[in-house]
């Protein structure tokens, strides 16, 4: 029967509703997983090409008939498989599709029948030269335009020659090969969308997956890396007679540039009535300033065990740390040599914050300023030291600029009046609890703001 333009892109329509099930069901099953792949087997190309022959089976036997030419997406079938699968399932299906065109049978039946394969080898060879990739929507779009245009101007070639009258051409064009043409295009289009948000979603799906295996691998060597940095600090710190020493250090993430130490008289050859106490703040944080600090660690430790005289270890470790602070690093460091026998605190300030003596019986306190600057800013640095004498009371509190900058939500910092009130109220407790006590106002004030900096404290009481 003869319908109109209207009806038959209603017929069409309904068409292009089974295509979008039969996309949604393909891209849901194995085969179209192995396509992504861009491996399938001989099995699953011979069953691609098989199912999408059947798909321009169904378009040639949905057809109507329109001025004696059929009106018809035949050639879906052929477009999608080589589009997706490359010339082999295109062509596969093509055949398909032609075979039982020819056995429709018709006054144009051979270029009927061609019009399967060419648009299967067609988008087959456009899948290869593409690098078997599938192409974009746009694309996939034109390709159809172009094919199906081929594919009609042949047939109406053929209709020339067998004496169509040319009123019967302009019918046959505009009620059949326009309409077949944009639905088919429209058809391809949409399973091209389809197949693409697919293929979108794979990808970022595997990049999802990786970034995620990387951030744990990641998360994993920094959590090594932070149980080795913890490794340098005392699990125990040695006490010498005469003195109570606590100390404790917060990284702001898994591992920081603060570190503190202290050295018994094993490890300083004096006598047993010494012991060095050390804290330091390496500039920057993370991975980096942790790896400097590791290195700062040691060459100072190794150095207090070669030198009586704090100046000369400070002096003799800054070349080495600076030689091999490529990055421009530095690290504020504060070591002092405590003895029982003087009871004196004999130290070097390299550029680090003041560490604040109070003395038993007073509410001020004394603040013991650089010496030198910080290790690792020049090679040739002079390092003097100084004593202070000590006395039955008197504590002496260390620290890093994470106790004193840490920040509340109002954006003030705790700064040094707040951490003497803390002293001073807790100044009659043992080393450890001054400790805790520090670290609880710390965190009560900044409660609602994350740590920015690595917080450090060592807090050392003259019995």
């Amino acid at each position: 029967m003869d319908l109109s333009i209207l009806q038959s892109c209603m017929l069409l329509f309904q068409m292009i509703c089974v295509v979008i099930v039969f996309a949604y069901l393909f891209t849901r099953s194995r085969y179209f997983v192995e396509v992504l792949e861009h491996h399938p087997v001989i099995t699953t190309q011979i069953i691609l090409a098989i199912v999408f022959g059947i798909l321009s089976i169904y378009g040639l036997s949905s057809g109507v008939n329109v001025y004696g030419a059929t009106l018809t997406f035949r050639d879906l079938g052929p477009i999608i498989a080589g589009l997706l699968c490359g010339p082999y399932v295109g062509l596969g299906a093509g055949l398909i599709g032609a075979a039982y065109r020819l056995t429709m049978g018709g006054s144009n039946v051979l270029a009927a029948a061609a019009g399967p394969v060419i648009a299967g080898l067609f988008t087959g060879l456009v899948y290869l030269f593409n690098k078997q990739e599938f192409v974009s929507v746009k694309t996939a779009v034109i390709l159809t335009v172009i094919v199906e245009s081929f594919v009609s101007a042949l047939a109406l070639v053929i209709r020339v020659i067998s004496g169509a009258s040319p009123q019967e051409l302009i019918k046959i064009i505009l009620n059949v090969a326009l309409p077949m043409i944009i639905l088919t295009a429209i058809a391809v289009g949409i399973f091209s969308f389809i197949v693409n948000n697919l293929v979108n979603e794979r990808r970022v799906q595997k990049e999802k997956e990786s970034l995620e295996r990387e951030i744990a691998r990641k998360d994993a060597e920094l959590q090594i890396a932070a149980e080795i940095q913890k490794s340098f600090l005392p699990d125990v710190i040695p006490q010498i007679e005469g003195f109570e020493i606590a100390g404790t250090s917060i990284p702001a993430k898994e591992v920081g540039g603060d570190f503190f130490d202290v050295m018994p008289f094993e490890i300083i050859p004096f006598n047993h009535q010494r012991m060095g106490v050390m804290i330091a703040d390496v500039s920057g944080k993370g991975v980096p300033a942790a790896l400097f600090m590791a290195l700062s660690r040691i060459v100072i430790r190794v150095s207090a065990t070669w030198f009586s005289r704090s100046s000369e270890a400070i002096a003799y470790a800054n070349p080495i740390i600076s030689r091999d602070s490529k990055t421009g690093m530095f690290v504020t460091v504060f070591y002092g040599v405590l003895d029982n026998a003087s009871h004196t605190l004999t130290y070097v300030n390299a550029g680090h914050n003041p560490p604040l003596l109070l003395r038993a019986g007073s509410d001020t306190a004394e603040e013991l300023g650089a010496t030198g600057i910080a290790i690792g800013a020049l090679d040739d640095a002079p390092y003097e030291q100084a004593e202070v004498p000590l006395a039955s009371g008197d504590v002496i509190i260390l620290y890093t600029d994470g106790v004193t900058e840490a920040a509340n939500d109002r954006e003030e910092m705790f700064e040094i009046p707040r951490l003497m009130e803390v002293i001073c109220r807790t100044r009659t407790r043992s080393a450890r609890q001054m400790v805790e006590a520090i670290i609880d106002a710390v965190n009560e004030f900044s409660r609602n703001q994350p740590q920015y900096d690595d917080i450090t404290l060592m807090v050392v009481k003259v019995q």
